[in-house]
């Protein structure tokens, strides 16, 4: 599989990790899931993320769900896997293990010990060194690991870390950030990284008028992104918008912290691209309220879909 490179764009799915209801990994479920995902426009796939349940898995469990969705991508969009740690013998091992199996980067958050300009340089440059020549991603997410980094670190690991090709935008607010770095790279002349942005699409038609290249987040209508994605590059960010206003309620709905992946598996299995909803414990659990409310907004983002088509 090729490697992941600065040109990286369009619409890099966060891919969940599908359970069985006794909580066993189901991968007859991943392949469906990863088969949902290409034919609804997937540029890429990310696994082990947030949104992936990777904190409940086994480093052995992390491995056979990594090479299952290799095996079924089969080279055909590039795969990103997170190996977020604070140690680097664990990210070391990760790095190997899922690059050997044929990934084509691997994703990096800061530990949430960092606190300070140099001491996140400091750690970026260490794991890089460690990770050797693989391509990283730096993902921004201040509210999950409360480490905010500023435009001039990100900037400064651009400069000084060529191994670093693409930046997870996830800072809320955080439209101003990607400006500010798109203005430095064109003063500078430095090398301009892809931005793929997070925060379940909620500010993606924004965040691609502000120079990102696309999305790398979780939705349960992945197509949402693609088609925002698609519209807004060919000159119709009109249409773009109309569209992702149509699916804005739901996007929103699922943001809830401490329900979303819920939610998201909920509407995932009733689309037929898993075949349970359910979590590995610990975990949230819809109420009858929860789930009338989904099935609401669902018929309702049909009937606006239909009416723009």
């Amino acid at each position: 599989m090729p490697r992941l490179t600065e040109d990286a764009k369009g619409v890099y799915v966060i891919a969940l990790t599908p359970f069985t209801e006794n909580g066993a990994l189901d991968l007859e479920s991943t392949d469906r899931m990863v088969d949902f995902y290409l034919e609804r426009g997937a540029t890429g796939l990310t696994v082990l993320g947030m949104m992936g349940e990777a904190q409940k898995l086994t480093i052995e469990e992390s491995q056979t769900y990594v090479r299952r969705i290799l095996k079924r991508v089969n080279d055909r969009v590039p795969v990103v896997a997170g190996v977020s740690s604070p140690g680097f013998a664990q990210m070391k091992a990760l790095t190997e293990m899922v690059m050997d199996d044929g990934a084509s980067g691997v994703m990096i958050a800061p530990p949430s010990s960092l606190r300070n300009d140099q001491p996140i340089l400091n750690y970026y440059k260490q794991a890089a060194e460690f990770i050797g020549k693989t391509p990283f991603v730096l993902q921004d997410f201040p509210l999950a690991t409360s480490v905010t980094i500023p435009v001039s670190v990100i900037q400064a690991v651009i400069e000084q870390i060529p191994t670093c090709v693409c930046l997870k935008h996830e800072d809320w607010p955080g439209l101003a950030k990607i400006t500010a770095l798109r203005a430095m790279a064109a003063k500078s002349g430095s090398r301009r990284i892809s931005i793929l942005c997070g925060n379940g699409g909620m500010f993606l038609p924004e965040e691609i008028g502000r120079g990102a290249d696309g999305a790398m987040t979780g939705f349960a209508y992945p197509e949402m992104m693609r088609d925002v994605v698609q519209h807004y590059n060919a000159g119709d960010p009109e249409r773009a918008q109309d569209l992702f206003d149509a699916y804005l309620p739901l996007a929103r709905y699922e943001q809830q912290p401490g329900l979303g992946l819920s939610i998201r598996k909920y509407i995932m299995a009733k689309r037929g691209a898993i075949a349970s909803p359910a979590l590995r414990k610990p975990s949230g659990v819809l109420s009858r309220n929860d789930i009338a409310e989904i099935e609401r907004l669902i018929a309702r983002q049909t009937k606006r879909l239909e009416e723009l088509s």
